[in-house]
């Protein structure tokens, strides 16, 4: 079923104000099944405006929808007013993203703190090397085959831990090694692969900022900002 969209509920809106004088308060009545659906989607169409573009400017968009339906000439043309829509939803929608990111810092602050302290701890540890971009690993063995790129598709065998030591997933209980492409998983993975040649197994200590950030799988075991352990073996460049 297709979404009704804004100029779905232009058009609904047009037709209950496209009569003659434009009085949106006259006495109407319900005669038949047509009308009875026109004023039940009038008040959906409402309902819905109310919510999604509850600062719009009533009189601005009646006047838009009566010289629409009117064929008067238009404030705004017809395609820079598609334009102007979307601009506005896409800012719309990044202003709502900035909102739930601030209240998961809020509700996860002290996960970040957690993840900080476990890596400032850390990378003092015998063994452990840091990147500049904050990526910290050990080498549990050295390998010496082919070294993956960017570009490279790579057969691997893993173990994903929190910081707490607790397994989340692991293919090695699976016992199936994965497939994927370097650039796609978490940056700290795409990173910390380019280290590694075939044979090679690492551990890498990857920063909430070089993992899930504040958007991990939602129900799963891993929490908003929160710093992610793996043991990886490098089976195979593809």
């Amino acid at each position: 079923m297709k979404k009704i969209t804004l100029s779905v509920i232009a058009a609904v809106t047009l037709f209950a104000c496209g009569n003659e004088g434009g009085d949106t308060t006259s006495n109407e009545t319900l005669n038949n099944n047509i009308d009875s659906v026109s004023y039940a989607i009038g008040i959906n169409s409402a309902n819905g405006l109310s919510q999604q573009f509850a600062e719009g400017n009533m009189d601005a968009y009646m006047r838009g929808f009566k010289d629409a339906i009117d064929s008067n000439e238009l404030l705004i043309a017809a395609e820079d007013a598609k334009e102007i829509i979307q601009i506005f939803s896409q800012k719309k929608q990044m202003e709502q993203m900035a909102k739930q990111q601030e209240e998961q810092a809020a509700m996860y602050g002290n996960v970040k703190e957690e993840g900080v302290k476990f890596l400032e701890e850390n990378k003092s540890k015998e063994g452990v090397k840091v990147t500049p971009t904050g990526l910290q690993y050990i080498v549990l063995k050295e390998g010496s085959g082919k070294q993956p790129t960017t570009a490279s598709t790579v057969t691997a065998h893993y173990t994903g831990m929190l910081p707490d030591g607790s397994v989340f997933e692991s293919s090695v209980d699976k016992g199936e090694p994965i497939d994927f492409p370097v650039t796609g998983v978490i940056a700290g993975w795409t990173e910390g692969l380019q280290l590694m040649k075939e044979g090679a197994k690492y551990k890498f200590f990857i920063p909430q900022e070089l993992a899930y950030g504040a958007t991990p799988r939602q129900g799963g075991p891993i929490k908003p900002y929160q710093a992610l352990v793996f043991e990886v073996e490098l089976i195979k460049v593809n």
